[in-house]
């Protein structure tokens, strides 16, 4: 097996395992706010979110080594800085949110509402860097068919959960009257 796919392969387990660690520190953070009150509401689309992500990371596997999907270096550096870019803004979110970041919908707007950090500029900020994370990463090593297949289901799963987000969090008109003016996912469009 050539170096490229080992490497590749590398990063795609480190990416699984940091899934497993955002979902132990999501838990904690959703028993903390629910002890202050806040509820978990019913997100069906949350499984769909959590098998799109399961299903790229194999998908890009799979496709790399028994498609025999080759290195291009070209691609390779763009692709992966904006892999780098998009770990960057779910970073950039997880911060700004501190213990109120989960990876579930919780309806947590009665601790407040974010405005600060990237949420100046659009109402879901971390899921404009999920949707560039599930291209970027399977190109990484030209594993097209993921990165197109992957971020159309992505899309599909997201626009079910924004729903339910959305309705919950408009419910709440401090909520409301900060982000109603602001765009969903980047600024300036939509």
């Amino acid at each position: 097996m050539d170096v490229s796919v080992i490497a590749f392969l590398l990063l795609l387990l480190a990416v699984g395992a940091l899934r497993i660690v955002e979902m132990r520190v999501s838990r904690r953070h959703q028993k903390q706010m629910i002890s202050q009150g806040v509820s978990k509401p019913a997100d069906p689309s949350f499984r769909w979110v959590a098998l799109v992500h399961i299903c790229v990371l194999i998908g890009a596997a799979v496709e790399v080594v028994f498609l025999h999907r080759p290195l291009i270096p070209w691609l390779a550096a763009a692709a992966f800085i904006a892999f780098v870019l998009s770990n960057l803004i779910r970073l950039w979110v997880a911060r700004t949110l501190g213990q109120l970041w989960t990876v579930q919908v919780m309806d947590s707007t009665s601790l407040g509402v974010v405005t600060t950090g990237p949420f100046r500029y659009v109402r879901h900020p971390n899921y404009a860097g999920v949707i560039l994370e599930i291209i970027s990463l399977p190109l990484i090593h030209t594993a097209w068919i993921t990165a197109i297949v992957g971020s159309a289901a992505y899309c599909f799963a997201l626009s079910l959960r924004v729903a339910t987000e959305e309705r919950i969090l408009f419910a709440n008109p401090a909520y409301r009257a900060a982000m109603a003016s602001k765009p969903r996912f980047l600024p300036g469009l939509f």
